[in-house]
């Protein structure tokens, strides 16, 4: 009984509302635009902030990175003279660190040379990045064709190099790949793999990898390179020996990360007399990015609700010139023995049919807006259950919140009065 009378109400509600088509439809498109904006604006935020925690993730939540940098005093001295600068981490602080600490797992030591490879008529230039085996683990990337660098490469001292795919496709182009012979700098190295390599940054830290990358053993780029690079630009000579351009910590638990980065910052710091290295914890960046996705999503909603709420001022206008216009019709209906909770109840359901049928409208502009972001700018967005569902509720709680106060009005309506209206 109860639910067929519902029913009946929602019928007579949809039938006032079509009575007046135009009106209803402008009435709904405050709540369109609000619901749309809302679930468009929380995709795009939450499609951005994904983006930059993947890249973030990509570098290891168990990864401390430790970078050689030149200090103020090296890059005020190679200004004005020219000499030799030395500054960075150096080999014995890979022992050090590798030693002193039972919460780290893996290290591995990277050295960094910039050279020329040549293999045939085709040249291009590589980032030689001397390394040990465990850089593999720390930093894991998809091998594409032969393997990775293996423990028997350092220990025999042997020639190998792993190619990323860009570097293959350049270089190799249509010749053999694995087992192919190239020349890096003036010596040749044998190509024993293929991997799949990263670019970029994630947050403000540098991707170890790089497309240009060439791994080789770290034993190797030392016997073959050395610890000193010379570089001429605008006729004069620049010289400088880094032992080490990076090491890379893997922590055996995500809960020791910073006290263990803390611990080898004072470790590193007894043996440095100038600042020429720098730590990077992306557990620290991780945390930042999310604290910071979760306040731009919160500045992104507020903003958009602000249309939903002005959506809500328009239905509550328009239900009180309702009310106005349908004086006569409510004191019939309280003259024959409708009773007041069935006029409010009335009144509610045109709110309510007003707001869900705009909230359904409006979740689909929210939809088709990020699609068309992405299908234009390739900037990638995201559209959760979540910026679906909870800009929908809110819809429908404006339409009870500010439908609320014209049906208490219709209710409250003297019954003879209302059959005096005109």
């Amino acid at each position: 009984m109860r639910r067929t009378k519902f029913l009946q109400n929602i019928s007579l509600g949809i039938e006032n509302l079509l009575l007046h088509k135009l009106r209803s439809f402008l009435t709904m498109l405050g709540v369109v635009f609000g619901v749309g904006s809302v679930v468009a604006m929380l995709s795009v935020g939450e499609g951005a902030s994904k983006e930059a925690l993947m890249q973030i993730h990509k570098l290891g939540s168990n990864n401390i990175i430790i970078n050689s940098i030149k200090s103020v005093e090296e890059e005020s001295a190679s200004a004005t003279r020219t000499y030799m600068s030395i500054y960075g981490l150096t080999y014995e602080d890979h022992l050090r660190i590798a030693e002193s600490f039972g919460t780290i797992k893996q290290v591995a030591p990277v050295k960094i040379i910039r050279k020329e490879s040549r293999l045939g008529e085709r040249t291009m230039g590589l980032r030689v990045v001397g390394t040990e085996p465990v850089w593999f683990d720390l930093v894991p990337r998809a091998i594409i064709a032969g393997r990775a660098l293996m423990p028997s490469d350092e220990q025999g001292q042997v020639a190998v190099a792993v190619l990323t795919e860009f570097g293959a496709r350049k270089l190799l182009a249509t010749e053999s790949t694995i087992g192919q012979s190239i020349r890096i700098g003036g010596d040749c190295f044998e190509v024993v793999g293929i991997v799949k390599s990263e670019s970029g940054l994630a947050g403000n830290i540098q991707i170890p990898d790089q497309q240009v990358d060439v791994y080789i053993p770290i034993v190797v780029a030392r016997k073959y390179f050395g610890d000193v690079i010379s570089r001429r630009t605008a006729g004069s000579r620049e010289r400088e020996k880094v032992e080490l351009h990076q090491i890379i910590v893997q922590v055996d638990n995500i809960d020791n990360v910073e006290s263990t980065a803390d611990g080898i910052e004072a470790m590193i710091k007894r043996f440095h007399k100038k600042k020429d290295y720098f730590i990077r914890v992306p557990l620290t960046l991780l945390r930042q990015a999310e604290a910071t996705k979760r306040t731009f999503n919160i500045v992104l909603g507020s903003i958009a609700g602000i249309s939903l709420l002005v959506g809500g001022i328009g239905i509550m206008n328009i239900m009180l010139a309702s009310v106005t216009e349908r004086t006569r019709e409510i004191g019939i209906r309280r003259a024959i023995g409708a009773k007041r909770r069935q006029i409010i109840s009335q009144f509610l359901i045109e709110t309510i049919v007003l707001s869900t049928i705009g909230g359904l409208i409006g979740v689909g502009v929210g939809v088709f807006i990020p699609w068309l972001i992405t299908f234009f700018s390739g900037m990638p967005t995201i559209v959760s259950l979540g910026s679906i569902v909870l800009p929908l509720i809110i819809s429908v709680g404006i339409g009870i919140i500010f439908g609320l106060y014209p049906a208490i009005r219709a209710a409250n309506v003297d019954p003879i009065i209302a059959l005096r209206h005109e």
